[in-house]
């Protein structure tokens, strides 16, 4: 993505062959226009808070975050703690899109503030049409304040 100054949906997910087939179910239905992708926590917080490498950008935010546990130099639980504790990220919609079905990640998640937590299916065509109605939910249907 070119232009992420507008971002709708923010992909948080280290395996490419998740984030392809995530993107892929987006595309379908017409909603990966304004999607950008990070393999790490880090970089997603650099995105979101402008630091690092993103400086200075303008800091308008996604409409949704679709984020992966399992990820390299900082958790998924970590970043999901990052910006509920944050002013200017607090209110954005946070799904956790995860292979983990440990109980102690659901109540974490939840702790801190998720607002889902889907399991990946195994499945590809359950994959691809459980991100399809994610993205219809979370982009056009959910209402969230300015």
């Amino acid at each position: 993505m070119e232009d992420c100054q507008e971002v709708e949906i923010l992909l948080v997910e280290d395996n490419p062959y998740d984030a392809e087939l995530t993107i892929r179910a987006l595309r379908s239905k017409g909603l990966a226009n304004k999607l950008l992708t990070f393999a790490d926590g880090v970089e997603a917080l650099d995105f979101l808070f402008g630091t690092g490498v993103y400086a200075g950008r303008n800091q308008t935010q996604p409409k949704v975050i679709f984020l992966d546990l399992k990820l390299p130099r900082i958790s998924g639980l970590e970043v999901l703690e990052k910006i509920r504790a944050d002013a200017r990220t607090k209110t954005i919609p946070v799904v956790i899109l995860t292979s983990s079905q440990e109980e102690s990640d659901i109540v974490r998640g939840y702790n801190l503030g998720v607002n889902s937590y889907m399991v990946k299916p195994v499945d590809f065509d359950k994959f691809f049409q459980t991100v399809e109605e994610l993205g219809f939910y979370w982009l056009l249907l959910n209402k969230v304040p300015n």
